[in-house]
Parts: structure tokens; C-alpha cells; sequence
């Protein structure tokens, strides 16, 4: 015989402490085991930079870096992410001293809505860092996991390019 849970009955949450590192701030939260570190992001640290797009990992809009490497935060559990350091698109620039990469897609309008361009800025940053933005085609199939619904794309990649230091012109 198995135990059923009677109906109406709360079943017991899981709850983990952990310390999130980010833009190098430190933050001990206590939350659901369960929760995403896009949730701890956006809804216990006021994050809201970070986007949720598809909450399924297919649109890239959450894309942040956890120790330098870009992963999407709507796949990832914040207790995963315990004492490792988390860089959202507030940790890249602000108004007023903005990263070249966010300079390049003003410079290029490689947006049109904005939704899905700090999930974009963080991923070009990444494959920047990764040495793999040397032509239109490379940035396209690195920058192919982030979705811009305005399919502003050509612009995109010209910014990445010129940000990472190539000839914009495409």
C-alpha cells in the first residue's frame, strides 16, 4: 500500500541557506530548494535586468555568467550557484559608464524593443571572451541560443563585431 497525500493537505517545502555572489555583493538567502537563480535574482534581490522570456531555456533571455561562463539562470537552481560569483547585466555597466559591448548595440541599434538585450550583452560578452565573435557567420551560431523576437539580428552582430574589435561593416 502507498501513501497518498490526503487531498487539501500541504506537503512540506524543502528549504536550503545559501550565499549568492553578485556584481560583488554578497546575499544569504533562505528560499524553496526548488527556486531558479533567475527567481532569487529578480524576486529576492530586486535584480529585474535579468529577463524571463520562455522560463524554458530556449530564448536566452535570462543569460547571466556564474564564474565566467554565461548559463541560463531559468535552468539553474540559485543553490547551485552557492558561493560562486554571479554577474548579471547591473554588474556590466550603468548609465553612466557603460561597457563598450552595451556602447556597440546603442552605437548599432542592436535592439528594438530591449526585452531580450541584456540576455544578448551578456552572451556577447561571453563569446567575445571565448575568442569566438570573428565573423558575422561565428558570432551568429555562438549568439543562435538568444532570441530577439524584433529580429533585429543584423544588428546584433554587427555591434558584437565591432566590440570585439572587427570591422563592423557586413
Amino acid at each position: 500500500m502507498t501513501s497518498q497525500p490526503r487531498p487539501g493537505a500541504v506537503r512540506a517545502v524543502s528549504q536550503t541557506e545559501f550565499t549568492l555572489r553578485v556584481n560583488g555583493g554578497e546575499y544569504p538567502l533562505r528560499t524553496d530548494a526548488r527556486v531558479t537563480l533567475l527567481d532569487a535574482l529578480r524576486d529576492r534581490l530586486g535584480l529585474t535586468g535579468t529577463k524571463k522570456g520562455c522560463d524554458q531555456g530556449t530564448c536566452g533571455a535570462c543569460t547571466v555568467h556564474v564564474d565566467g561562463k554565461r548559463i541560463l539562470s531559468c535552468l539553474t537552481l540559485a543553490a547551485q550557484c552557492d558561493g560562486r560569483e554571479v554577474t548579471t547585466i547591473e554588474g556590466v555597466g550603468d548609465e553612466s559608464n557603460l561597457h563598450p559591448v552595451q556602447e556597440s548595440f546603442l552605437k548599432h541599434d542592436g535592439f528594438q524593443c530591449g526585452y531580450c538585450t541584456p540576455g544578448q550583452i551578456m552572451s556577447a560578452l561571453a563569446l567575445i571572451s571565448e575568442g569566438r565573435a570573428g565573423t558575422p557567420e561565428e558570432i551568429r551560431e555562438y549568439m543562435s541560443g538568444n532570441i530577439c523576437r524584433c529580429g533585429a539580428y543584423q544588428n546584433i552582430v554587427a555591434a558584437i563585431q565591432e566590440a570585439a574589435g572587427h570591422d563592423a561593416a557586413l
